[in-house]
């Protein structure tokens, strides 16, 4: 729904005059089109808050009670990854921003627009209540977050404030795309509103952008290596943010014949696709004589052998191999978080919006390019294998019905067998890649990608967002939720239960921090020492966590722990049928480390 459409539905439910400096910022969430305000409620937007639900009825934007801010911008996160739109998640002065700091790192790292509105104050500190409006103040408090957001303004005057907003909206939705914060003194929200302040009626003409496309010259030099080329290979991370990109992705893999490596941090491809080809990556980085990198967080790491536990593992593809990148990441860099990763000298290095630059590319490219005989037969070698590996991964995960644990392959497998013919969304984790391998993720909407900042606690509140985003379209979100990262947020079950919202939560509980556990093996190893002691400090058990309890407790219906993969498929049926009904359920699947 455009911004307009969403705007005039909102003014035309009533006119209404603000009062006070908070309805104004309420008009201005309504005039953007802001759907949804995530919070855990705190006295620094007090007005605000108030202005929300009674100026606005609780409309629009609607409020969602959270019980912690990581969980409110984790919402926001996933929200805006599943809808391409921002929401709201208010903060509660140094307080509230301090503890969502690791999620707003999560969005910054990942690229996604989140509109932060913090309180703070009474800046005039002789209006300050005693002790308390005096420790939750800072000089100022955007300073706590300013590494790693877009940007960030404190307005001292409701006039200041619109264009603040305006300003805030313009800047997280410009591409590359980002958190802002904009803190908002109590006393600016609270004041009654001076008579000439308004908000513009046309915050089109204030917020518009047009997408960056990539130099033309560059665009037609890429499109003759790339016609010039026998064995291309695509590399994919971030396209799926736009619909537009990830159509011309396919068409110009189709043209070229190139396989498609798709290394996650969105959809990029469908993983039914012929041409898909993140199996064997390393494989075709070695040979390739052109490597066309699009939207890539981490072109180093990408071109990288396969590493473990072990740093660095060496250089995959040929020194004569030339590499084109494509993507807007130059564009957006601080100092603070080397999220901006280690160089890599390319051939071609375009700055350029997919959504707009991949249709330019694709226009350009020689219509005869994939005639070539040596391109056709890489190509069909290359489906034939995917094909047998996708039988072979099927086979593989069945087999595992027979053991006495459950392996992440058959929960994928008994987990996709559960949703027949359902839609679905993946809104967290892939279980290291085998629902891609097992399921036909084929559409944009289907799978939204990791946490970007790889910080716990995010699974569950994005797919919260995810979820909201979801309501109505008849679409199952499933989170497959690793056991220690829920336990940083467990209360938002309390939000999935409160919204009800159609999210399958699968626990994907192997009892373990297996990451440092792993890590925990390799110093044993390096050090001759007990690798049998590598659980201690990095294994939750004794006692082993209850999440099917625990989701009870927050008044959504549960099941397992599932411990038998005989147990499984009929467990899984249960949780679907409840989904169906149009309630929440987990099932708690307690799985092999791997």
């Amino acid at each position: 729904m455009a911004i307009e459409t969403r705007a005039r539905e909102a003014t035309d439910r009533s006119e209404r005059t603000p009062q006070y400096g908070s309805d104004l910022i309420v008009d201005i969430l309504a005039r953007l089109g802001i759907e949804y305000a995530a919070f855990n409620p705190g006295a620094s937007f007090r007005g605000l808050h108030d202005s929300l639900v009674n100026y606005g009825g609780d409309r629009s934007p609607r409020t969602v009670l959270c019980c912690h801010e990581e969980i409110s911008v984790a919402l926001a996160h996933g929200y805006a990854k599943a809808t391409g739109r921002p929401m709201v998640a208010a903060l509660h002065d140094v307080v509230g921003l301090q503890h969502a700091c690791m999620a707003i790192f999560n969005a910054w790292c990942d690229r996604v627009p989140v509109l932060l509105l913090g309180g703070t104050g009474p800046m005039d500190s002789a209006r300050r209540r005693p002790w308390i409006e005096w420790i939750h103040t800072a000089l100022v408090q955007g300073d706590h977050v300013r590494d790693f957001v877009k940007w960030d303004d404190q307005p001292a005057s409701a006039a200041a404030a619109v264009e603040s907003m305006l300003r805030a909206y313009r800047l997280m939705t410009s591409e590359p795309t980002g958190p802002v914060y904009v803190c908002l003194d109590a006393a600016l929200q609270e004041d009654p509103l001076p008579r000439d302040v308004t908000v513009p009626r046309d915050v089109e003409r204030w917020i518009k952008q047009s997408p960056l496309q990539a130099d033309p010259d560059g665009l037609r030099t890429a499109a003759r290596w790339l016609s010039e080329s026998r064995r291309p290979v695509i590399l994919a991370d971030r396209v799926g943010r736009s619909q537009d990109a990830v159509d011309a992705l396919r068409a110009i893999a189709e043209q070229l014949r190139a396989p498609v490596v798709d290394l996650g941090s969105r959809f990029n491809f469908p993983s039914s696709h012929p041409l898909e080809s993140t199996a064997i990556a390393e494989e075709l980085l070695r040979e390739a004589d052109l490597i066309l990198a699009v939207d890539v967080v981490d072109l180093w790491g990408a071109l990288q052998a396969s590493a473990g536990r072990h740093r660095p593992a060496g250089y995959a593809p040929s020194s004569e191999t030339r590499i084109i990148s494509l993507s807007l990441g130059d564009l957006l860099a601080h100092s603070w978080a080397a999220d901006y990763q280690r160089m890599q000298p390319v051939d071609l290095n375009l700055i350029g919006d997919t959504r707009v630059a991949l249709p330019a590319l694709l226009e350009l490219l020689e219509p005869r390019a994939a005639a070539h005989a040596d391109r056709r037969a890489r190509a069909e070698r290359i489906s034939a294998e995917g094909a047998a590996s996708r039988g072979a991964w099927s086979q593989q995960a069945r087999s595992h019905a027979e053991r006495e644990t459950i392996s992440t392959a058959y929960l994928a497998l008994a987990l996709r067998e559960a949703l027949g013919e359902r839609d679905f969304v993946l809104s967290n984790s892939d279980l290291r890649g085998w629902a891609r391998r097992l399921w036909n993720v084929d559409s944009q909407y289907q799978f939204t990608g990791s946490a970007g900042g790889a910080g716990l606690g995010y699974g569950i509140g994005a797919s919260l967002g995810v979820g909201l985003a979801h309501v109505g379209s008849g679409r199952i979100v499933v989170d497959i939720q690793p056991d220690g990262d829920l336990l940083y947020c467990t209360s938002a079950l309390w939000t999935v239960a409160r919204e009800r919202l159609p999210l399958l939560i699968v626990m994907w509980n192997n009892r373990s921090y297996y990451n440092s556990e792993e890590h925990a093996l390799r110093m044993a190893e390096q050090r001759g020492r007990p690798a049998e002691r590598a659980g201690i400090g990095t294994q939750p058990v004794q006692p082993n966590v209850d999440f099917a309890t625990v989701a009870r407790g927050f008044g959504i219906e549960a099941g397992g722990p599932v411990t038998s993969p005989s147990d499984l498929p009929a467990a899984l049926a249960r949780a679907v049928e409840v989904l169906d009904s149009g309630q929440p359920f987990l099932l708690d699947v307690v799985t092999e480390v791997r």
